[in-house]
């Protein structure tokens, strides 16, 4: 009679999520967290979102991201990603930068602010928005702070000039960083602020609070902001490797098999069984996978269909094999791993997207 297979538990899922996980080594070693908090110090979260984040569409341009780098969208569209393209893991290829997390962060200002404030005489009214980046890390080096705005208002004949001042709590405006052109407002109005807001070679400020003025090159009537954000993309070294791995199309091995060879097993992680469904936008789980056989001769010899294995597996295995007591066997372990992307809510309910290198386990082998 077959014996019956229990699905892993919850707390099986997030201690093997918390060590397939890339979490850089602390200076001093605190008390080792648990495998839900170690989880979330590698998603870049200081602690869980607190209940359901505050549903919000999800930016088009997040979503092209995330379809882009996401092996299983790429599969199901491959018109997405160009066969045989190989992405690079810390570049963001659609907006021409270096980076390994994208983050869209909306105006903290827009609830407090009128739906349209009195102007003065013959002048067009000023909007103050703040932008809270205290998720950002000290390590994350930005490459990319694409101020975008969307206008309410008919555009008059002879365009419009847009001016980004800092602003400090309780004062004026401060020295303008910014002006530009901006012909209509029928589409979104972008201003790079990264060179201007704050230096290139600076790491983001906590709290970034602009004041913003659209005044039209002839009198016309005044624009009205509609809905100010955010874009910033930054690189984390950390989480950066030289090399980038395509996802193979092999499928790994269903099950374990005893006594079979080393190779790949499958094994399906849901985020809704960790309970990370009501944050975590995309993908809804993915193929973590992991390594389980025997590495006996012949096997250890062969690889098992997957790489080469090591001389020095080679070697135990043939000293196991003369000598079973002088020496163990090699161990069945991940010879290639292929990253994900996740598309999640952050603990402000900024949406962001963060790509993890090795979390995928594609081949196996004799170690």
């Amino acid at each position: 009679m077959p014996t019956l297979r229990r699905r892993p538990g919850r707390h099986f899922l997030l201690l093997l999520l918390a060590l397939l996980l890339p979490s850089p080594p602390p200076a001093r070693a605190p008390a080792s967290p648990g495998p839900a908090a170690a989880l979330l110090q590698a998603l870049g979260l200081r602690e869980a979102p607190r209940g359901a984040p505050t549903l919000r569409p999800v930016p088009p341009v997040m979503w092209h991201l995330f379809r882009r780098r996401d092996p299983q969208e790429a599969r199901v569209s491959p018109r997405r990603t160009p066969p045989g393209a190989a992405l690079r893991p810390c570049h963001v290829e659609e907006l021409g930068v270096a980076g390994n997390i994208v983050r869209h962060v909306l105006d903290r200002g827009a609830s407090s602010r009128p739906p349209q404030p009195a102007s003065a005489a013959g002048q067009c009214p000023e909007w103050t928005v703040v932008f809270d980046l205290s998720a950002v890390e000290a390590a994350e080096r930005p490459s990319r702070a694409r101020l975008e705005l969307r206008f309410a208002a008919a555009g008059p004949a002879g365009g419009w000039e847009l001016s980004v001042a800092r602003a400090a709590e309780g004062a004026g405006p401060g020295p303008v960083l910014l002006r530009q052109a901006v012909p209509a407002l029928g589409t979104p109005v972008r201003a790079e602020l990264l060179g201007t807001a704050w230096a290139r070679n600076a790491s983001a400020p906590r709290s970034l609070r602009l004041s913003l003025a659209l005044r039209p090159q002839v009198p016309a009537t005044c624009a009205r902001l509609a809905e100010a954000s955010l874009l910033l993309v930054t690189l984390d070294p950390r989480l950066c490797h030289p090399l980038a791995r395509p996802r193979r199309e092999a499928e790994p091995a269903v099950g374990s098999v005893p006594g079979g060879a080393c190779r790949a097993r499958r094994l399906y992680v849901s985020f809704r069984e960790v309970g990370w469904h009501r944050w975590v936008i995309a993908p809804r789980g993915f193929l973590a996978n992991y390594c389980q056989g025997q590495c006996a001769l012949p096997a250890a010899l062969s690889g098992s269909g997957g790489p080469p294995a090591l001389n020095h597996a080679v070697l135990r295995a043939l000293m196991h094999a003369a000598a079973p007591g002088a020496a163990g066997l090699p161990c069945c372990v991940p010879a290639r791993l292929s990253p994900i992307s996740v598309l999640f809510f952050d603990n402000s309910d900024n949406v962001v997207l963060r790509h993890y290198e090795d979390m995928v386990v594609d081949e196996c082998g004799c170690r």
